[in-house]
């Protein structure tokens, strides 16, 4: 069984940044679609952002795009969100999810995903 390990989570006044960090427990990587979800208090869980397992297509959901990026480092194992820009309506608990299927485009829909860290709260102050 994979376990993805999330880290980089904490308390940040809006307008600041954070970087998530998932580090899966092998070396499963290079074929995996990997994907952040949140979800808030009261909320359904919600698609963030994916990448494809070459890394060349990557998918952002409107309310992230051109203040998160992800990314992904195959050596480190590791896939990265770096958020900037941050608002107090991206406070949620924010979780790391890998796909076992390959695929040249993103997956945005959280049934299609194998594998879930844990969460790392993201708590943005105004």
């Amino acid at each position: 069984q994979v376990q993805l390990v999330e880290s980089g989570g904490g308390l940040v006044q809006a307008g600041g940044s954070l970087r998530l960090s998932c580090a899966p427990s092998e070396r499963i990587f290079s074929t995996y679609n990997m994907g952040w979800f949140r979800q808030a208090p009261g909320k359904e869980r919600e698609f963030v952002s994916g990448i494809t397992g070459s890394g060349r297509s990557t998918e952002y959901a409107d309310s992230v795009k051109g203040r998160f990026t992800i990314s992904r480092d195959s050596a480190k194992n590791t896939v990265y969100l770096q958020m900037n820009s941050l608002e107090p309506e991206d406070t949620a608990v924010y979780y790391c999810a890998a796909a076992r299927k390959y695929a040249y485009y993103v997956f945005r829909v959280s049934r299609d995903y194998d594998y879930w860290g844990q969460g790392t709260q993201v708590t943005v102050s105004s």
